[in-house]
């Protein structure tokens, strides 16, 4: 079976964007040349790939089977370009991150500062957002390195923990729930909350914790894609959040917020950095991961003092 790499990438345009004629104008190709790779791949695999639906298409089974492993041959047939390139480059190189927002905040800035004074021709490019979706461009490759929080087990990835991070209730310094004679985890269910999407790891814990006490989970009043957006929702008004303590502790450098004392809704996690284990590293990236491994606590935890 012979398969062309560029009807493959055609395939995955068309896929990504559910519409031959849009895939083709992202493309600068002609919807006919993007129609007969589809359907040379169709022939090839004998049978197909799209299938109707609405005034686009969507990917059959077949289809989905067929885009995650061309992503990957994609990723793999990047790695040998990048790697030829850099060796003939020696030690400078490009390298690409993927970071968390406590990461962001905290740690980027100064590990990028570190790694441009050991190698000043590397260029870098950094992706920004929830740990879950970068971890699978991580897994794609369209990644090299992703710092934030620790993956679980997982046989494509290794990880090095950098740091402990404890994720806590949090509020304004003002709010009456520092008044009542004992608090409880059903005593904060009297006020409202701002809280990350249902989709983040964080918030699933949250509302385990409150069902695990035979509870009704918080009544969100802002629900927020953006982690480091939190603290702000909730500096002047009574509504509770649940915060890195990396992130209380800059907030605190306002006198805005407090943390609400309360064992039992208290989650440990590990921040750290993550890679394919059968990934290519280019030195660049190597050269971050030992800085990184190295001087990444210290950056943690100058950051929260």
């Amino acid at each position: 079976m012979d398969i062309n790499f560029r009807d493959l990438k055609y395939f995955e345009a068309v896929a990504d964007a559910g519409h031959v004629g849009l895939a083709a104008d992202k493309l600068g190709r002609t919807q006919p040349a993007l129609s007969k790779a589809i359907q040379r791949l169709e022939e090839a695999f004998a049978c197909e790939l799209f299938e109707r639906k609405g005034r686009g298409i969507q990917l059959t089974a077949v289809g989905e089977v067929l885009l995650a492993r061309a992503r990957l041959l994609r990723g793999t047939t990047e790695e040998v370009l990048r790697e030829v390139n850099d060796f003939s480059r020696g030690q400078a190189g490009h390298v690409r991150i993927g970071s968390g927002p406590i990461a962001a905040d905290y740690v980027l800035p100064e590990i990028c500062n570190l790694l441009l004074a050991e190698a000043p021709e590397t260029t870098i490019d950094i992706t920004t957002g929830p740990s879950l979706m970068l971890r699978e461009r991580l897994k794609e490759g369209s990644l090299d390195l992703l710092i934030g929080l620790m993956p679980d087990d997982d046989e494509e990835l290794v990880s090095h923990a950098i740091v402990d991070d404890v994720v806590v209730v949090a509020t304004s310094r003002r709010h009456p729930v520092f008044s009542l004679p004992q608090i409880t985890v059903e005593s904060l269910l009297r006020w409202k909350w701002v809280l990350p999407l249902e989709s983040i790891p964080s918030r699933q814990w949250l509302d385990a914790a409150f069902r695990a006490r035979g509870l009704s989970t918080p009544q969100v009043q802002i629900n927020a894609n953006s982690i480091p957006l939190l603290p702000r929702l909730i500096a002047h008004n009574e509504l509770l959040s649940f915060l890195s303590r990396h992130t209380l502790a800059e907030a605190r450098g306002h006198q805005a917020l407090r943390e609400v004392p309360l064992k039992e809704l208290q989650l440990l996690r590990k921040l750290g950095v993550t890679y394919r284990r059968s990934g290519y590293l280019s030195p660049a990236a190597r050269r971050l991961l030992n800085l990184l491994r190295e001087r990444g606590r210290s950056l943690f935890v100058g950051a929260g003092d």
